[in-house]
């Protein structure tokens, strides 16, 4: 949007820092109590609605041509060593967790002298401040960006701080939020009031403009005024802050959050000298209705006809027009009415889209419920979007609910949200997530498009209740944790009447002691299956409910989880269709990850994730054969043993297992099923979407 491909982007790669200053590898777990990925909330209000920015973000910015992509996309690390060493000496602005930059000088100490100073926001000097998204027993000055990597402050690099105290003296006031919404006159203005305006209408509570303060856009005018007026002697003068030098550690006490991050000033030998932030200065403007010097030149800047966005997505693509693609079966006698709960993995992509592929005399496909478990970020929904869109199922209903159990996956986390660097590819909808929401369901207040709230678990349960027939039940094929079913379960008394079959492609039968699970980012953890270590008790809620279970465990999935047999198979079909050549895409990319690197080497857990959808396959011939079996799930809140599978010989659940399946069979009814040109994408990719949209310009 602003011209500037040429910025270097560097994603990952620190493993983190543990308590005694060892340094993780590149890897797919995070380190450290205090971090934003554990501190903030997941669902809404959280996690969901920063990583989509409430769903603006899809909806309003250009589509560029670079995109994440493995082993293509250079590391933080990587961009931090080639710029720095490059010259001539850098400055470095910090508003997130010190990760990254700790590790970088812990590495590469010789490139310290390349530094020429470092602007940091967070800690709480002096500022009384609750702490915020902190966990609970965190300190009362620990601010999130503050907590657990201290190194950056102590690295003997001048430090200029933005703590609590100058943030706390500038909230967005409410003169302040209605001259911006007057005052819009470039994309980057537009971009930022609108997430600032959802920001505000999502709001817990009516104290928005006394609980809402600039943070990192007041850091960054303080290092930009500094960084300006460098050929002052005295960096006292501010225009935005008073400053002050003080001195200063962080505290790190090697005893989970008690007071590590703890940002304290003292007179020892060990202070370091910091020049803090202490005060946003007032507008000089005393006619002004801005009260802060920087909220004028906030908005002065960002409305600056110099160094301005080029465009957004609407004026990149001006013909462009969003259509809903919705299937007319007429009087077609549809299939088993099923619905999809997924955890949004490589796997339940294309489990999702097998699905659709069976013909609706076989599989009515009513909705898709998403759990965003540690697999991936809860904004991939979008993706989910996109892949109905392109199949021309816009009719139907997706749900995604809250995760229960803190997330320990760490670069997983962009690889699935980014569908390892292809989700560029595919067509775009109109549907996406978004923040949007209505008082008639709770919310505070309405925002612009109530209309387009993101429905609730319950509502599109009960929405697909009341499309049944009467005396129809619905089969649920899960292939994520359990947590959204056991959630719908504990909320409905008459659901298990209204559910014919569950299928749970998860947990672990483990035939002895070297017989492991896969939970590899907790080595506590030996026997559980990711989807029920994710959330034990909504396992063990729904094995201690009457319904109808079958299992697809761990070791029947191993089974069919060869790249090459079915990517051989997929490649040897004489017909192909959009969506073959996207599974082979993805497929041949996930086994090139797997060969390359270590950190790959689960990629086979994806298939084995297509098992419960090609099992739902009337036309599903797979020599399969089940064994009845007594289970229960380990629940007691103890890392190492929870969603562990036990068999009893006459207590527990009594549970249908897979216990044998036809790899061969399984490999060719995934590849015809996919090659088959019946119930075909309609749009293959964004580029002939373009296409389209462009004709359809060109002939009017």
């Amino acid at each position: 949007m602003m011209g500037r491909d040429d910025v270097a982007v560097g994603v990952g790669g620190e493993g983190g820092i543990l308590d005694y200053g060892t340094i993780l590898p590149n890897g797919t777990t995070t380190a450290g109590g205090c971090r934003y990925r554990q501190a903030i909330p997941v669902g809404l209000e959280g996690r969901l609605d920063r990583d989509t920015n409430f769903g603006i973000r899809k909806a309003f910015l250009p589509q560029g041509s670079r995109r994440y992509s493995p082993f293509r996309q250079p590391t933080a690390q990587q961009v931090m060593i080639d710029k720095i060493s490059a010259g001539p000496k850098i400055t470095v602005i910090v508003i997130g967790a010190h990760t990254n930059f700790a590790i970088f000088l812990m590495n590469n100490p010789h490139l310290k002298k390349s530094v020429e100073h470092i602007y940091v926001m967070g800690g709480g000097v002096r500022s009384k401040n609750p702490t915020g998204c902190c966990p609970k027993n965190a300190t009362p000055t620990c601010v999130p960006v503050q907590c657990g990597d201290p190194g950056v402050i102590h690295s003997g690099i001048p430090v200029t701080l933005v703590p609590l105290d100058a943030t706390n003296t500038i909230p967005i006031n409410q003169n302040f939020y209605e001259a911006f919404e007057k005052n819009q006159t470039t994309y980057e203005a537009q971009y930022c009031f609108k997430s600032l305006k959802m920001q505000h209408d999502n709001w817990f509570d009516d104290q928005f403009f006394a609980s809402y303060f600039m943070w990192d856009s007041f850091t960054s005018g303080v290092a930009v005024s500094i960084m300006q007026n460098s050929h002052n002697s005295s960096h006292l003068e501010n225009e935005f802050a008073e400053m002050e030098y003080m001195k200063i550690i962080v505290i790190t006490s090697n005893e989970e959050n008690e007071r590590d991050g703890y940002t304290a000033e003292v007179t020892g030998p060990e202070a370091v000298r910091v020049l803090v932030a202490t005060k946003a200065k007032p507008n000089e403007d005393v006619e002004s209705p801005l009260n802060r010097e920087f909220l004028k030149s906030f908005l002065e800047v960002l409305n600056s006809p110099q160094q301005t966005g080029k465009f957004n997505f609407t004026t990149q693509f001006p013909f462009y027009k969003e259509m809903i693609y919705k299937p007319d079966f007429g009087n077609t006698k549809l299939g088993k009415p099923v619905v999809f709960d997924m955890d949004m993995s490589a796997g339940d992509f294309l489990a999702l889209l097998y699905l659709l592929k069976v013909p609706v005399e076989v599989i009515d496909l009513k909705a898709i419920l998403v759990t965003p478990t540690g697999w991936a970020n809860a904004a991939t929904i979008d993706i989910i979007y996109d892949l109905l869109h392109m199949m021309g199922r816009d009719d139907i209903p997706l749900e995604t609910a809250k995760m229960l159990r803190p997330s320990h996956m760490g670069v997983v986390d962009y690889w699935i949200r980014t569908m390892y660097g292809l989700a560029r590819d595919l067509p775009r909808s109109p549907r996406r997530y978004t923040a949007e929401n209505s008082v008639k369901y709770g919310a505070p207040r309405d925002t612009d498009n109530p209309e387009l709230r993101q429905p609730l678990a319950l509502e599109v349960w009960e929405s697909v209740m009341k499309t049944l027939h009467p005396g129809s039940k619905v089969t649920i094929l899960t292939n994520g944790p359990l947590t959204t079913l056991a959630s719908i379960i504990l909320l409905e008394n008459n659901t298990c009447s209204l559910i014919q079959d569950v299928y749970i492609v998860g947990g672990h039968i483990s035939r002895s002691e070297n017989d492991k699970g896969n939970v590899f980012s907790i080595p506590s953890s030996e026997y559980a299956e990711f989807n029920m270590f994710l959330d034990p008790l909504a396992a063990k809620t729904l094995f201690d409910s009457s319904l109808n279970i079958t299992l697809i465990p761990l070791g029947i999935q191993h089974r069919v989880s060869s790249f090459p047999k079915i990517l051989k198979r997929l490649r040897s079909t004489k017909k192909t269709t959009p969506e073959a050549l996207f599974a082979r895409r993805l497929l041949s990319r996930l086994y090139r990850l797997q060969q390359l690197h270590h950190t790959y080497h689960h990629m086979g857990t994806f298939l084995g994730k297509l098992l419960g959808a090609v099992l739902l396959d009337g036309d599903s011939h797979l020599s399969q054969s089940f064994k009845l079996k007594h289970i229960k799930v380990f629940a007691d809140d103890i890392e190492s043993r929870d969603g562990e599978i036990l068999i009893y010989q006459n207590q527990g659940k009594l549970v249908k297992v897979l216990d044998k399946v036809n790899p061969k069979a399984f490999y060719e009814l995934f590849a015809e099923r996919f090659s088959d040109s019946k119930q075909s994408a309609v749009l293959a990719s964004f580029e002939e979407q373009k296409k389209i949209v462009a004709a359809t310009a060109k002939s009017n």
